[in-house]
């Protein structure tokens, strides 16, 4: 029951937001008293704090499956990029923005899970790109990778990037192309013309 209902409020939290959902939609979506709920979790917040680690450990999990594929790194960029859109259902209710607002510990939280997974997948990224010459030699891996992780999440901020002026899609696809010509040999930016015109739609 406990993995039912965190999975239930997975869906709903990343769909309506963690704030817009009470115990009692997820009850009443479930079929089940509110007490069921409270005999596993003790409050919303411990709910949201269960939710927010397990997308954190599904999402690690597929990045980790992506990164196994040893695909070309400026295509595996895309398929993580896409494979993230999916789990988060494109951000429609801005979750981690809403987790920022109210929850800041459990933000605090992920955010360093974030920041440790995605720093090791990144620079891991950026040293094949360089032994394939599709990066340049001479960038710095450390920093790029923080660069990278620090400009995904400023694309969250609405404050900087309204929701209604800018998609998430648009702005993951504009960042990423943005990062990638940054730091691409000529190579590199010949994979990635080729990849961003089978790309289009």
């Amino acid at each position: 029951m406990k993995e039912k209902i965190i999975n239930k409020s997975v869906d709903l939290f990343l769909n309506l937001g963690f704030k817009s959902v009470t115990m009692d939609d997820i009850a009443n979506e479930m079929g089940i008293s509110k007490k069921t709920i409270y005999q596993h979790f003790a409050n919303k917040t411990k709910l949201v704090e269960a939710t927010t680690l397990h997308v954190f450990e599904n999402i690690s999990h597929g990045i980790d499956c992506i990164c196994e594929l040893d695909k070309n790194p400026i295509e595996e960029i895309y398929e993580i990029k896409k494979f993230v859109m999916l789990h988060l259902k494109n951000e429609k209710s801005s979750p981690q923005y809403q987790l920022q607002k109210y929850y800041p510990k459990i933000f605090a939280t992920l955010k360093q899970k974030q920041f440790e997974k995605m720093l090791g997948c990144v620079s891991q990224n950026l040293e094949r790109g360089v032994s394939q010459n599709l990066y340049r030699k001479e960038i710095n891996i450390d920093f790029m990778a923080r660069l990278y992780f620090n400009g995904m999440l400023s694309l969250k901020d609405h404050d900087i990037f309204p929701i209604e002026k800018f998609s998430m899609h648009m702005l993951m696809d504009n960042y990423i192309e943005y990062h990638l010509r940054g730091i691409s040999t000529p190579k590199g930016i010949e994979t990635l013309t080729e990849l961003l015109k089978t790309n289009k739609n």
